[in-house]
């Protein structure tokens, strides 16, 4: 407080006191008393003031945050807008992707501790025609498939899709085996699906395709691991054109180089229609080489195929599960029954039927079983006069015994009547394997993978097999594709498998 407002002060507590003399003492106390009130209002004055200019610098400051709030929310803002389609656009393309794969690798020694390779399903003398036996602790490579796709969807709802797969297989237990292994591009082809000018029609819901791949409309036998039918090469065609609302029909055209002949002119062309009514497939091959005019005499020039089969979504109706069962015959370039299109010295009158059947159960609780079974016959198959007879026999175990672990058994019967136009044999293979394996969840199911699997396996067959030969090239007494001699041999090893 300045000196103005304490005389003013002074001044209104005398007036208030009247014109008593300066002398009396009772009247200087209370002049002390009010100068001290005035001291103490001047004191509470200064204090009030100070708050009040704390106050407007506190308001101040609040000002100056909430502008650089409203700046940081706009550029916030800007940051935002501008990274929305950006993140948007990311996300689209991340989830147009896909990739899948398949995968086996394992090593396998004998009972005499020597690494054995070059076995595995179709190691019997009656592989080359097909007749795979158990797979279970007999493969002996490294295989694996990796399967990439681009997929892509207009406003309209038509979809189309790039499906690329790269493919390794190889023996040899090296970690590098670039000399060694054969590096393949197996797929690489496009599809259009859904397509807008197609609605209400047959075609509303089918695929167009064009390039190299697998015919997707099949499938395998896991034990043997055998597929049913291997349509494979470079085409065009039409999946799932909707006759009525239980029977769809697939039309494609192949064409494909023989796998056993070196000379790149020789090529089939496979025509086919496959047919799913209900739970019935109906499939029809017709197959041409007019290149094999040019080639030695009496291989064929055309063949035709065919498949019937049942899919059953039942164990053949006596338990749950699942079933599948079928026959395929085929004659000229049709005999060979699996691969077709891709065996072209085949004779004109080469003839062959194969039936098989599969299924899975639970055999109890924590049990489940797998039989499986492939039998054909074939005559003047590669030669006038040549017939070949074998039937493969399996049965696979799965018993959980916790979540992450489970014993696995297969037991495998092979009989082979062979009669070439060189040599002859005739006998049986048999197989029992044991296979300790580690799995993720053994819940998930009988084919839920990835696996990692011990095995041992004793095999046997019968003497008569050694040193069969289908040209009369001497293979010095062993059996089948393999250099085992005598009668029995024991492998054993470790395999892992995955596929997603």
């Amino acid at each position: 407080m300045n000196t103005k407002h304490t005389a003013i002060a002074i001044g209104i507590a005398l007036a208030f006191c009247g014109n008593a003399s300066a002398a009396d003492d009772g009247k200087s106390r209370r002049v002390e008393d009010l100068e001290a009130r005035i001291a103490k209002l001047e004191e509470q004055l200064r204090a009030v003031t100070s708050m009040a200019q704390q106050a407007t610098t506190a308001a101040q400051q609040a000002s100056d945050v909430a502008k650089q709030a409203d700046t940081t929310a706009t550029a916030a803002k800007v940051a935002t807008d501008t990274q929305a389609p950006l993140t948007k656009a990311a996300g689209e393309t991340a989830s147009s992707f896909e990739f899948h794969g398949y995968a086996r690798s394992g090593t396998v020694s004998g009972g005499d501790m020597y690494t054995v390779k070059g076995v595995g399903p179709y190691f019997t003398p009656a592989g080359p025609l097909g007749g795979a036996v158990g797979r279970l602790g007999v493969e002996t490579d490294t295989y694996v498939e990796a399967k990439m796709i681009k997929n892509f969807r207009t406003d309209d709802g038509s979809t189309g899709s790039f499906n690329f797969m790269v493919a390794d297989g190889t023996n040899s237990n090296n970690d590098w085996t670039a000399g060694e292994n054969g590096v393949n591009v197996r797929w690489v082809f496009g599809e259009l699906s859904k397509l807008a000018s197609f609605k209400g029609t047959a075609l509303e819901n089918a695929t167009l395709w064009a390039g190299k791949r697998f015919d997707k409309k099949n499938y395998d036998i896991h034990f043997f691991d055998s597929d049913v039918i291997f349509l494979a090469g470079t085409g065009a065609g039409v999946y799932d054109v909707e006759v009525t609302p239980d029977w769809k029909s697939s039309f494609s055209v192949y064409g494909r180089d023989f796998v056993n002949d070196d000379d790149d002119s020789v090529k089939s062309y496979i025509v086919t229609t496959n047919n799913f009514i209900g739970n019935w497939q109906v499939m029809l091959n017709g197959i041409r080489a007019k290149q094999n005019e040019n080639a030695d005499s009496g291989r064929a020039t055309t063949g035709y195929h065919g498949l019937l089969g049942y899919n059953a979504p039942t164990f053949y109706g006596v338990a749950s599960g699942f079933s599948k069962t079928g026959i395929l015959f085929g004659r000229g370039l049709g005999a060979e029954v699996k691969r077709v299109g891709a065996v072209g010295n085949l004779q004109d009158d080469a003839q062959a039927v194969r039936v098989f059947t599969m299924g899975v159960t639970d055999l109890a609780k924590d049990w489940k079983i797998a039989p499986a079974l492939m039998a054909e016959t074939s005559k003047d198959r590669f030669n006038k006069g040549d017939e070949y007879k074998w039937v493969s026999a399996n049965l696979r175990l799965n018993n959980a015994i916790n979540k992450n672990f489970a014993m696995q058994y297969e037991a495998t019967y092979q009989y082979m009547d062979l009669d070439s136009t060189f040599d002859t044999g005739k006998g049986g293979f048999y197989k029992l394997t044991v296979a300790p394996t580690f799995k993720l969840d053994t819940s998930a199911g009988f084919f839920a993978r990835p696996e990692l699997r011990l095995f041992g396996s004793w095999m046997g067959w019968d003497k008569d097999l050694n040193g069969f030969s289908y040209d009369g090239t001497a293979n010095n007494g062993t059996f089948g594709n393999t250099t085992f001699k005598g009668s029995s041999k024991w492998l054993f090893g470790a395999q892992m498998e995955v596929w997603f």
